[in-house]
């Protein structure tokens, strides 16, 4: 039963996380680094603090009394996942919701889901998974054959994005995705994914401070809302300093004064994705009090999105105008990660 909780609280998760990035196409007139960054103040400054007060109201006093070795590990992890982030933005208006995600998730749910595990081989810690403990169990195996299987089906969709590139002229790929650029969202997206496996990394760097939740008598379920404050902090640095160059460079700082754009609904479609984006991680937390935060959770939670994200491609119609057969491509690339999940969720109930 906690199995299937985790399952369900990680797939909610993962939905909100693929539909995030659709209320920034509503945006009108702004530079991305513009409404990227008010997403972003509410995504890693404004919600994650607000959760935190409502579901583990002693959230200040527990980072405060936390070690300056625990807060530099957990901060510098949201830093360095705050890159990947940021590229994470550049790689979907690149090549677009349903092969942007597919590639830069794949790479982060292979580092995000096997490193940890492979860690603690190296470096062993009491109550912690390594990867020789995964190898050891039928269902560690069959989480790790899960890993694979979601590697696989990302492989193939961007086979299918690929296939995509040499069927469509510029001009139809533009018709979807306005800056589509494979050779450039490629680089920035493999980068990405790497780069933003390290907010599971975060999660374990800042796993004291998540335990001194549940002693100090705060629900199991919200312990990882005080992690996240200090995570999300690492982030909103990196993105902060980016889009700042960025606004100078470009002067795009006068997109908040401009009356010709729409202002107000701006800062509300910006708003709404960087709140919708912060839910993700709600709801990760709360699959991860079920069941752990190894490779089932980190799987389980990269793959929704990836299905979500592509659904929202279809929806789109980035694959408007390409071949049966390309078609079928990301058809079948999607059932192969839908089956990674599957495989995931039974190993980890095993």
């Amino acid at each position: 039963m906690q199995a299937l909780l985790g399952i369900l609280y990680h797939s909610i998760g993962g939905i909100a996380s693929g539909s995030f990035y659709m209320p920034f196409n509503k945006v009108k007139g702004w530079a991305w680094e513009s409404y990227w960054i008010v997403g972003g103040i509410f995504s890693w400054l404004i919600v994650p603090p607000l959760a935190a007060w409502l579901t583990v109201p002693g959230f200040g006093e527990i980072i405060s009394a936390s070690s300056s070795q625990i807060l530099f590990f957990t901060f510098l992890m949201g830093l360095l996942w705050g890159i990947g982030g940021l590229s994470y933005g550049l790689g979907v208006r690149y090549l677009g919701m349903s092969l942007g995600n597919s590639v830069v998730l794949g790479f982060c749910a292979a580092f995000g889901a096997i490193v940890p595990s492979i860690y603690y081989n190296i470096n062993p810690t009491e109550g912690k998974i390594s990867f020789t403990d995964m190898m050891a169990t039928s269902g560690g195996q069959l989480v790790l054959l899960g890993v694979f299987v979601c590697l696989a089906g990302i492989a193939i969709s961007g086979w299918a994005g690929m296939m995509k590139e040499g069927e469509l002229s510029d001009e139809e790929k533009k018709k979807t995705v306005a800056e589509f650029s494979l050779v450039k969202g490629l680089i920035i997206a493999v980068l990405s994914g790497i780069l933003s496996s390290f907010f599971n990394f975060g999660i374990e760097a800042g796993k004291p401070m998540a335990d001194a939740a549940v002693v100090a008598g705060f629900n199991p379920l919200y312990q990882n809302n005080v992690t996240f404050v200090v995570i999300l902090w690492g982030g909103l640095t990196t993105n902060l300093i980016w889009t700042t160059i960025l606004s100078l460079k470009n002067k795009s700082y006068g997109d908040f004064v401009n009356k010709n754009t729409p202002i107000v609904k701006n800062i509300l479609f910006s708003a709404l994705a960087g709140t919708t984006w912060f839910l993700q991680f709600f709801f990760y937390g709360m699959g991860e009090s079920k069941m752990g935060n190894g490779a089932s959770s980190w799987i389980l939670h990269m793959s929704t999105i990836i299905l979500t994200a592509n659904m929202w491609g279809i929806y789109r119609r980035e694959w408007k105008g390409v071949a049966t057969k390309t078609k079928w491509t990301i058809t079948v690339g999607i059932a192969v990660i839908l089956a990674s999940v599957v495989l995931v969720g039974i190993g980890n109930s095993m």
